[in-house]
């Protein structure tokens, strides 16, 4: 038996040879159009694919019972951007104690830290950026305002990297980066009502 989203199908298990067979009738039936799939239970345990293809080696013998769970793709982007408040969070967190060991002249852990910050926040804008060309039907003037703050401001903390001028890299992060990075949840925040709205219409 196969329950997708609550709702038992009249897929037969048992007339494919292995799980990559059922998973493919079913994309085919199109019961996942416009959505994505968000949860496996294979009988009544967790599924994901540790290596490529894996259901192809999963008989359907083995099967007693498959669950399948998605969402839309705007229920998707809404807790996508859920997460984003977090990484907004984390950024500032992160940039408040790289600050602090500089000043406190923990320069190996500063470096390495700062270097964590960067990954995250160009994650971050990765994100971003592409929850806005999906989503946003308006022009973010916001968003644009946000980018070239950002991108002129890590420009000027990569040539204080460069000089190695510590004190000013921490009072850049400090007094610069942390309310840049605040504005950044009114950024999300428009992005979210441009999702809700785009699932309206």
């Amino acid at each position: 038996m196969i329950v997708i989203d609550g709702q038992k199908s009249d897929v037969n298990i048992h007339s494919f040879e292995n799980l990559e067979q059922v998973f493919d009738d079913v994309m085919k039936r199109g019961y996942f159009e416009n959505r994505i799939v968000t949860d496996v239970y294979l009988n009544e345990e967790p599924f994901s694919e540790i290596y490529p293809h894996q259901s192809e080696d999963i008989e359907t013998d083995e099967i007693e019972s498959l669950e399948i769970k998605s969402a839309t793709i705007s229920e998707m982007a809404t807790s996508i951007t859920l997460e984003l408040y977090k990484v907004i969070n984390i950024m500032a967190g992160g940039g408040k104690q790289v600050a602090e060991l500089f000043r406190q002249a923990d320069d190996a852990e500063a470096l390495e830290l700062y270097q964590d910050l960067l990954d995250v926040t160009r994650d971050f804008l990765g994100m971003v950026g592409n929850l806005r060309d999906t989503f946003s039907l308006k022009d973010n003037q916001e968003f644009t305002n946000n980018i070239e703050e950002f991108s002129s401001l890590f420009t000027e903390m990569s040539e204080v990297l460069e000089n190695e001028d510590w004190i000013l890299l921490a009072d850049l992060l400090e007094y610069e980066f942390l309310p840049s990075v605040e504005k950044w949840k009114k950024v999300v925040s428009n992005i979210r009502e441009d999702i809700r709205s785009s699932s309206k219409e």
